[in-house]
């Protein structure tokens, strides 16, 4: 992302009513581009799910979607084994690539998947035919040349949506993500303690890949908070937990990946923790980014982003909501702490962005700089070679797999401690920490038509390293914690995104 790209507020959908008049259905729950960007689909609480098509007959340096349809996925439940109410809302949509003009997606509530099939027909009516009736039978004077032959003409366009499968009865637990494979066949879905593998064709079988689930419950630490696959290599995923972590998994060591390949993980001093370091340090929300060479995961308070190379910190870490720290008990009081805050990386693997408070959401350019992204990284994907060496899969006879983790952290350690000067070409080096961060605030509501018109350019600023974000200004009393941006998706291939701003879905561009 250049410095010259200004974002601009291109279009809203919804009711843009006051907030206190919304409707619980009407508020959108999920929002995700497809791998074109030509479609945009959201869902809600109420089970709809709305799709948005890009308006071909604009000119293509503008973003513009307009309406395609609109389907009930999912409808209330009752669960009377257990006596539990299982909610309408989508939880997430995934769109998968489509070979023909059908359009095909997967969308989630907490316990069902389902796979749509969005198909476009065209009606055809007869629209001449000779004989319309007894009144017009022909006379004496009839010849060939006055013999007209029915003839079919498009009357309608009909928009249908068929579910073609349904995934259900595999989890005990609330479903909260959903991956499709790079392989097109097979997804995976995460609930609170397990991770099930499904073919898209099979809709009664599903394989349990990961279960963290302890033979007493009283023992539960950590729950699982997201999942994805990697966007390259069908055999990797990784998943997030409420501790902090993010562990890399390899489906070709085990048919259940209890043991990681990789943990990414931050130590924190323990001196610092507070009671609500437990709640903060949680991972609401984990990406890829498109190249699969770098992780951004989301907390409360901070947005980090890791390299697949390097597993003891990440290259970066950015300080969303520093002026929360001071009022975490506020924050706790009225639930606000357990907001789940997604993040997205841009199409150029360098950008990341993400929801605050007050209707804001932040765009971080380069986040990832030209120097983490240099050719001596050990995962360089574009010289296709593997991303991990090939007999670090192969188990040990001499040393279990956890010790050689614990030697190379002691290694870390040491390094640490002897205090070498990092190189700057080198994927662990953290130079680039101390340079400043650029960040771009944008908000998503009415304020936004009155900069359209006026021509207001949005907030950039250079965050200085280990200063924290004053983006409502400091004043705990201006933050309306109802206004929460908690999802959103960024274009594939250009700098476009959709805001979900509670039942308004807003499109912002560069364009």
């Amino acid at each position: 992302m250049t410095q010259d790209e200004v974002w601009k507020f291109s279009q809203c959908f919804g009711d843009k009513g006051d907030i206190e008049n919304i409707t619980e259905a009407d508020i959108i729950s999920t929002v995700e581009f497809d791998h074109t960007g030509d479609f945009l689909g959201t869902g809600d609480k109420g089970g709809r799910v709305v799709l948005f098509e890009r308006n071909q007959s604009k000119k293509k340096s503008s973003c513009e979607y307009k309406f395609f349809t609109e389907f009930q996925s999912h409808d209330a439940e009752f669960d009377y084994l257990k006596s539990l109410e299982i909610e309408e809302k989508i939880n997430k949509i995934k769109w998968l690539r489509s070979s023909n003009n059908s359009l095909y997606l997967l969308s989630t509530n907490d316990k069902t998947i389902k796979l749509w099939k969005i198909v476009e027909r065209q009606i055809k009516l007869v629209a001449e035919n000779n004989l319309n009736g007894s009144s017009h039978l022909p006379n004496s004077n009839f010849n060939i040349s006055s013999l007209k032959l029915p003839q079919l003409q498009v009357h309608d366009k009909l928009i249908t949506a068929q579910p073609k499968k349904i995934y259900s009865n595999a989890h005990a637990y609330h479903i909260n993500s959903i991956s499709i494979n790079s392989d097109q066949e097979t997804y995976l879905s995460s609930d609170d303690l397990r991770i099930n593998l499904w073919n898209l064709n099979i809709a009664d079988q599903s394989f349990n890949i990961v279960d963290i689930k302890p033979t007493n419950m009283e023992e539960l630490t950590e729950v699982i908070t997201s999942a994805e696959f990697h966007p390259l290599h069908c055999n990797l995923f990784m998943y997030s937990s409420s501790k902090g972590t993010i562990k890399l998994s390899d489906m070709r060591t085990n048919s259940l990946c209890d043991s990681h390949v990789k943990i990414f993980e931050e130590y924190l001093d323990p001196s610092s923790h507070n009671f609500f370091t437990e709640i903060t340090s949680s991972i609401s929300d984990v990406k890829f980014s498109h190249d699969g060479r770098y992780i951004v995961s989301r907390d409360y308070m901070t947005v980090k982003i890791w390299d697949l190379a390097m597993e003891n910190k990440p290259i970066k870490t950015i300080n969303v909501q520093e002026h929360l720290r001071e009022r975490l008990c506020d924050t706790y009081e009225n639930d606000a702490i357990f907001d789940k805050f997604e993040v997205q990386f841009g199409g150029d693997n360098k950008s990341v962005m993400t929801g605050s408070y007050n209707n804001n959401f932040m765009i971080y350019p380069n986040a990832v700089s030209g120097n983490s992204g240099s050719p001596t990284s050990s995962s360089t994907m574009s010289t296709g070679k593997p991303l991990f060496k090939t007999n670090s899969f192969k188990k040990k006879k001499k040393k279990p797999e956890y010790e050689d983790d614990d030697d190379d952290d002691s290694d870390d350690e040491d390094q640490s401690d002897a205090q070498v000067p990092p190189n700057k070409n080198s994927p662990n080096s953290q130079l680039d920490d101390e340079e400043d961060q650029e960040e771009i605030v944008l908000q998503a509501d009415k304020s936004a038509f009155k900069s359209k018109k006026s021509g207001h350019h949005p907030m950039r600023r250079r965050m200085m390293s280990g200063v924290g974000n004053s983006l409502t200004g400091g004043d705990f009393d201006d933050i309306d914690f109802k206004k929460s941006i908690l999802h959103l998706s960024w274009h594939p291939r250009e700098n476009s995104v959709a805001i979900a701003a509670t039942n308004n879905l807003y499109i912002f561009s560069t364009l």
